[in-house]
Order: C-alpha cells, then sequence, then structure tokens
C-alpha cells in the first residue's frame, strides 16, 4: 500500500472514529446461555472471528470483545443474560459488548438500557458479526434486530469442528411453529425454515474429515425438518448422513412422538449409523394439563409411540423434559403424570418447576400454582425418576455395549469415561484417555451412578 492511500485510510478512521482502530489481533470471549442451538451458534461465531485474525479466549482471561450469546426460555434466563452483560463490562471498561441471541431478539429494549452495549443483534444476523463489530463507532449502540417473523430463509452459519469435543453439533432447522403456552421461542426465532441438504451434509462430510464419530442432529423443532422444502423431510436427512464415509454413530436431538409413524421407524431402523436414545418431549402425563399446554398430541399417543420404539430397537433409551405446577395442575393430574412416567419406563427425566414467562398465554393463566406445592412435586418426581434410572441401568449390566471415550472420569483419572449409543455415561480403568476412540465394553457394574466397563 502506498504512503498517500494509507494517510487517506488513517484519516477516514479518525475522522468515523471506529472502536477498532486497528487490526492487530484482538481477544474474543464467546459467553454462551442456554440451549445447544445457540452451543452450535457460538461455534461457527467463534471459527468466523478466527478466520479474521481474532483470538478466542476463556472465561477467566480479560478480552477486548465481549460476545453474550442470550437465551429467554425463563425469566431466570433473562436475568443471567442480564447479568453477565455487567460482568463483562466490569471485566474489561473498555470492551466491546455484542449481545445476541433469543432475548436479545424479543427484547432489544431491555438490552438497549443496560450501559455499556456496543452492538444488539437478534436470531438472524451472527453472519456477518465480525463486520458489524468492526464498523462500530464510539460512541454508539447499534441495534439490527429484525423481524423474525418476517424470515423465511435459514441463516446458513457453517462450522469445521468443535473445540474439545467428540461429538459434533450440526444446526438443521430453525424455527418453532408450535406456539405451546408456556412458551416463548416461536416469538424469539420466528416460523419453521429448514437447513438444505446439500449444506447439512456437506458439514457432516467436513466434521467426519475432521475426526468426528458422532454427529447429532439438533434444532429449534426439528420434528419439522422439511416441512418447508420440496418432497423432503428429516428421515431422508438421516438417510443421506448415514452414507457419508467415516460417519459412526448418528443421533437426534429432542423431538415429538408424532414424528414417529410406522413408516419413519422402519426406514429409520435401517440406518446402520443411527444412535437408539429418544429425547421425546414429554410436558405432561396428564391430557388435561397437556391440551392447556397447547401440546399437539395425548398421553395414550404418546405411550403408543414409546412402546413402538422398544419393540423397534434393542435397549432404546428414552428421555423426557416434564414441567410440574403448570396453571391449574391439580393433585389428581399429577398423580396421572407420575402413574403415566412409570408406564412409560424413561432412562432419563428432566424435571422443570413451572416458572411463568412473560409473553406468554399460561403466565395469565389463573390457578397459578404456590412455589411449595411446585417444589413439593418436583420431589417426589425426582425421587420417582431416580428409581426408573437405577433400574435402566441395571439392565445393562453384562451387556456389551460400544462406547465413544471424551476422556478422562474428572473424579478419578485411573478410569476414562464415554458414552453409549443409548446415551448412557460408562467409566473404564484404563492409564490412556482413549479420547475420540470407539471400543466395545462390557459392563460389569456401577460405580458412583455411571456404569462400569471393562474393554473388550
Amino acid at each position: 500500500m502506498d504512503i498517500k492511500k494509507e494517510k487517506q485510510i488513517n484519516a477516514y478512521i479518525k475522522e468515523e472514529k471506529f472502536i477498532i482502530k486497528d487490526k492487530r489481533r484482538k481477544s474474543v470471549h464467546i459467553h454462551t446461555l442456554g440451549c445447544k442451538v445457540n452451543q452450535y451458534e457460538s461455534e461457527a461465531m467463534a471459527e468466523m472471528f478466527e478466520k479474521s485474525g481474532y483470538e478466542i479466549v476463556g472465561k477467566d482471561q480479560i478480552a477486548d470483545i465481549y460476545i453474550i450469546n442470550t437465551c429467554t426460555v425463563t425469566n431466570l434466563g433473562d436475568k443471567k443474560s442480564r447479568q453477565f452483560i455487567r460482568k463483562s463490562k466490569r471485566n474489561n471498561p473498555d470492551a466491546i459488548i455484542a449481545v445476541v441471541g433469543c432475548y436479545s431478539q424479543v427484547n432489544p429494549n431491555d438490552i438497549k438500557n443496560i450501559e455499556g452495549v456496543n452492538l444488539i443483534l437478534g436470531t438472524n444476523e451472527r453472519k456477518k458479526i465480525v463486520e458489524y463489530i468492526e464498523n462500530l463507532k464510539e460512541n454508539e449502540v447499534k441495534c439490527l434486530v429484525s423481524n423474525i417473523m418476517e424470515i423465511k430463509e435459514f441463516e446458513e452459519i457453517k462450522i469445521d469442528a468443535i473445540k474439545e469435543k467428540t461429538r459434533a453439533f450440526i444446526k438443521v432447522q430453525d424455527g418453532c411453529n408450535q406456539y405451546c403456552t408456556y412458551c416463548i421461542i416461536p416469538y424469539a426465532r420466528g416460523n419453521i425454515r429448514s437447513r438444505s441438504p446439500e449444506n447439512v451434509i456437506a458439514e457432516v462430510k467436513r466434521l467426519v474429515e475432521h475426526g468426528y464419530k458422532e454427529i447429532v442432529l439438533t434444532g429449534i423443532h426439528i420434528a419439522s425438518y422439511g416441512k418447508d422444502l420440496k418432497n423432503f423431510s428429516l428421515i431422508d436427512l438421516i438417510e443421506l448422513a448415514d452414507k457419508v464415509d467415516g460417519l459412526e454413530r448418528l443421533r437426534m436431538s429432542s423431538v415429538e412422538p408424532r414424528l414417529f409413524e410406522n413408516d419413519f421407524i422402519e426406514r429409520l431402523k435401517k440406518v446402520k449409523s443411527f444412535c437408539p436414545h429418544f429425547h421425546l418431549s414429554l410436558q405432561s402425563g396428564s391430557d388435561g394439563v397437556l391440551k392447556r399446554m397447547n401440546r399437539k398430541y395425548t398421553s395414550k399417543e404418546y405411550l403408543n409411540t414409546a412402546n413402538l420404539i422398544y419393540s423397534s430397537f434393542n435397549n432404546a433409551a428414552i428421555t423426557t423434559d416434564i414441567i410440574v405446577g403448570f396453571p391449574g395442575e391439580t393433585d389428581m393430574e399429577f398423580e396421572e403424570t407420575l402413574e403415566f412416567v412409570k408406564k412409560v419406563g424413561f432412562s432419563q427425566v428432566h424435571v422443570f418447576q413451572y416458572s411463568p414467562k412473560e409473553g406468554t398465554k399460561a403466565a395469565l393463566m389463573e390457578n397459578q400454582i404456590m412455589n411449595s406445592i411446585k417444589h413439593s412435586r418436583s420431589e417426589s418426581l425426582i425421587e420417582l425418576t431416580k428409581n426408573l434410572e437405577d433400574k435402566f441401568q441395571k439392565n445393562m449390566v453384562n451387556q456389551n455395549l460400544e462406547i465413544l471415550f471424551e476422556g478422562y472420569y474428572e473424579k478419578n483419572k485411573k478410569y476414562v469415561e464415554g458414552i453409549s449409543k443409548n446415551y448412557l455415561r460408562v467409566i473404564v480403568e484404563n492409564s490412556k484417555t482413549l479420547k475420540g476412540k470407539v471400543y466395545k465394553v462390557n459392563i460389569v457394574g456401577i460405580k458412583d451412578g455411571i456404569l462400569l466397563g471393562k474393554l473388550i
């Protein structure tokens, strides 16, 4: 570059008062709250910054730029997002603060009112985040949150690797059209948008080439994948991914029971890489509560799906989420949930106490449940599900399971830890980490609530 041109650029930068006045290596910390989709998007943003010459640093280091990828599923998620924004500014008063994600999409004005924020993006503007930050000017708060309900196309942000992980998540879908009465996410993520099969498969190939043995397909509502595409569905995508050379394991994230019709199951049984772990969203075992939640299935339909899965896949594990204390939930309705959980025989249940979320229909419902009752019901359900988890684990003893190892067991470095196809944690005594390796293991017992095995 000639001297005259360089002077012109320097003069322009000085006049515009850009925050980033030089292109020397800057450090970036990305803090992620919430779901696997958020984690995927944070990984993608990290790659964008690295490819532009920035250094990604951990939470214990002082950064020049902080990206807070927010969650708004609960009011607590909003609160944690605000807390970390303020903490980031305290860590480095001169840092650039960019807030992205679901909370900033739904309530950008809340973010604007927090001192020190420079850039606000929603859930569809991450693709150009590096450019937006490099074009920020001093004393400017730039809000670039679009109307998510008008977005029709999937925002293509990709990853090549997921650092320090042995399993890779791939976002294949965004948006949700379900409008459950307790959930704000359709307003944060917009209508369903499917990623093109070509781009999904290209990413599967890249990640497998980088050494990943297992791929997890994830999204906001992946059961709706393909609804906006021509003659293409989730099972079509799964079958395509299964053909990628080198892919050993393929897993789905949370899905709904209506997805599992006979044709879907029959085709899924033929997918060699498929892992028989089904996170089948339930929320309640009472039809009355399900109706008030605007869930699109009955307890009978759910049970039929569960039985179909159990009869179709060896050692199938069904995990789920359940909300206790939903508005109007009676003692009888809660008992219905307890009995239903016993019938299904889940391998794991995540129990949540209902929390009213501003902007949802459920928050305005009558007969809100007292916190003490929610707590009591939560304790009862957790006790039941712990027994079911123990029973499922005991059924695995003396069986041979295929384990993908992830590294040393944190509590005791004499052991290495991995995960089975049906999503059970297994530890094996071994001096090497075996990270990223897949081995057959004989399950000999249970230690610290985790399956104990021996290499075959």
